[in-house]
């Protein structure tokens, strides 16, 4: 397996590993602010407009990748407001089902901080649903919570559920 950041526009064949893994990631309940069923087309619209976000700077993207395979991402948020140059949001961690619980997820994780050091931040923020694994995740990798926030977001089965927002100084 190796992380790498995307620095050039994706393939088609990266694209669609991408729109599989998000397709995936929301049919087994990830909140990743999409409902189900989330249709292909939707998904793959979705990457196009992450990709000109790494094109223009906004953000950074990183893929796990087993073989030839993508299966498993993450985003930096870069552009912050003016008063905020220090701060980064990660966005969108995603591991595929079929990979879960191998240490995929922490290695993203430490990727992004790693990256987001290289870039300038020094805070980072992120947010996921109250009582899921990447609470967990989050948790372990020192990401200190604060009180979560009821109703704050729909789950992929388009239920009000609480998010937990997490900080963490890198």
């Amino acid at each position: 397996m190796q992380i790498r950041k995307v620095s050039e526009p994706l393939s088609s064949p990266e694209l669609d590993d991408l729109t599989s893994l998000l397709v995936d990631a929301v049919e087994n309940g990830a909140s990743l602010g999409f409902l189900k069923p989330l249709e292909e087309a939707r998904a793959r619209t979705y990457w196009e407009g992450v990709c000109q976000a790494v094109q223009h700077g906004d953000k950074a993207l990183l893929v796990a990748e087993i073989g030839e395979a993508i299966l498993g991402t993450v985003q930096v948020v870069l552009d912050m407001p003016q008063n905020q140059p220090h701060r980064g949001e990660v966005s969108k961690m995603i591991v595929h089902s079929k990979v879960r619980q191998v240490g995929l997820g922490t290695r993203l994780l430490d990727a992004a901080e790693e990256w987001a050091r290289y870039a300038g931040k020094s805070l980072l923020v992120l947010d996921t649903q109250t009582g899921s694994a990447a609470e967990h995740l989050y948790r372990k990798a020192g990401y200190n919570p604060l009180p979560p926030l009821p109703d704050y977001a729909l789950t992929p089965d388009g239920v009000l559920a609480a998010t937990t927002i997490f900080w963490k100084r890198i």
